[in-house]
């Protein structure tokens, strides 16, 4: 049996010498090398460079396109800083208003006592949701009776005796609210999408989905500006409307890319909310295109998955 060959480890380089390459071999311009050195120390070489050089990397010449400053680069980096910011903050918003939703009328209908909540019966009982109902039901117990990291479950289970639902959920992660939606009945999760415009529970379980793996990406600091998630969001008017292309019958952006956030968010947040998102995330863009002027807009909104008239899209009904 052959064993597979592999290329060699690149060799340990200084700061010093990572940055001469960067300027002697792939045509980088570096105007002050002892702040790149500085900049290096808190960021790091393979989360600067390797995370952010597509848009001013030419792949055939393997060199930067002429022009383009290690300034440039950063600039792209503390977009993306920035972008993560404002996208987890609103993100937030919808997670704490799924908390409440679920609450009131998971509560409304059973109780919001443990007995209720983690009871099997009270959810979506199919063959299909039985063991995914186990686990959920598992986890929730497991918050109720045994947390301790959060000092107002201890104090609800050592006065009361009792967790209500509406406490315990507040220990769960974005996901674990997702995943719970989705197990409702299907008359509780018609009640709670309802709450949102033009949104059927189908539609809003997608959505939940899609967001849960944008927020992970915000929340673990890694690259946004042009992640891509596994799960689409549904099609929606505003798609038609911005006349996003298609190939086939599959919406070649707004789907799975950052610009499927904007449009789940312009679904699940309040008017005044999206329309405040909206204008800091345009200010966010401008700012960037101003302090990188290497950087054409189309480039940017395509790594984006933003079509031209982005912007566009509060004129039209949801």
């Amino acid at each position: 049996m052959s064993r597979k060959s592999f290329r060699p480890v690149k060799p340990f380089l200084t700061y010093q010498e990572l940055l001469v390459k960067l300027s002697d071999d792939k045509n980088l311009i570096i105007p002050d090398l002892e702040s790149a050195k500085s900049i290096l120390t808190d960021i790091s070489y393979y989360a600067l460079m390797n995370g952010y050089k597509s848009l001013y990397y030419d792949r055939i010449t393997r060199q930067y396109v002429t022009g383009t400053s290690f300034n440039d680069i950063l600039a792209l980096y503390y977009f993306d800083e920035r972008l993560r910011s404002l996208v987890f903050k609103y993100i937030c918003h919808i997670e704490q208003k799924m908390r409440s939703l679920i609450s009131y009328h998971f509560s409304e209908a059973y109780s919001h006592l443990q007995t209720d909540y983690l009871n099997p019966a009270n959810y979506d009982i199919t063959p299909k949701n039985r063991s995914e109902i186990a686990k959920l039901t598992y986890m929730l117990s497991k918050e109720a009776n045994m947390n301790t990291d959060h000092p107002y479950v201890v104090y609800q289970r050592a006065t009361y005796g009792d967790v209500p639902l509406w406490v315990v959920l507040n220990t769960l992660t974005f996901g674990q609210i997702s995943k719970m939606y989705s197990l409702l009945t299907a008359s509780l999760k018609a009640k709670i999408s309802l709450h949102f415009h033009a949104v059927s529970e189908k539609e809003l379980a997608q959505y939940l989905k899609a967001l849960t793996h944008f927020r992970n990406v915000c929340a673990h600091n890694e690259r946004l500006f042009s992640f891509r998630c596994r799960i689409d969001i549904p099609d929606t008017r505003l798609h038609g409307k911005l006349s996003i292309p298609r190939k086939g019958t599959q919406y070649l952006q707004g789907k799975s890319d950052l610009f499927a956030v904007v449009i789940a968010l312009r679904y699940l947040l309040s008017r005044k909310d999206f329309s405040t998102f909206r204008q800091e995330l345009s200010r966010l863009i401008s700012t960037l295109l101003k302090q990188s002027p290497m950087l054409p807009e189309e480039r940017l909104l395509t790594a984006m998955g933003f079509p031209g008239g982005w912007k566009s899209l509060t004129r039209y009904r949801l």
